[in-house]
């Protein structure tokens, strides 16, 4: 039930405009700034798995190209949505004066992209020494 109220207060403007006092504009605009960054972090990551579907060689693990199409494509879309929540969550913050949510996405995503860049490397590799 928790998240469903999460999700309804994403979509209603009006509710976060009523709580809390009206910030000074650049804090709101910074957080909205913040919100497009990680859009296009997740876009990026969403363009990253259809090029590896369709442009990356077949690798030499069966299914391996597919498996990090999918793994990027689910990624970007996850992005994308911790992106929302965490622009509503410090936007409420930000209008309560609350010390901002922190979060361990971040650290999250960059040791996801740093695995899948060595397996890309070790895929990369290993079609390198099969073909000479």
């Amino acid at each position: 039930m928790i998240v469903f109220e999460a999700i309804r207060r994403w979509f209603d403007p009006h509710e976060l405009r009523e709580i809390g006092e009206t910030p000074d504009y650049r804090f709101s605009l910074a957080n909205e700034r913040t919100f497009l960054a990680w859009l296009r972090t997740g876009l990026a990551l969403v363009g990253g798995g259809l090029a590896v579907a369709q442009f990356l060689p077949p690798l030499p693990v069966r299914h391996l190209r597919e498996v990090l199409a999918i793994a990027l494509l689910l990624l970007g879309g996850a992005v994308a949505i911790r992106a929302v929540d965490h622009w509503a969550r410090a936007e409420r913050a930000i209008r309560l004066g609350r010390e901002l949510p922190a979060s361990r996405f971040p650290a999250l995503l960059a040791l996801l992209v740093g695995l899948g860049a060595v397996l890309l490397v070790v895929a990369v590799l290993v079609q390198a020494v099969r073909q000479s």
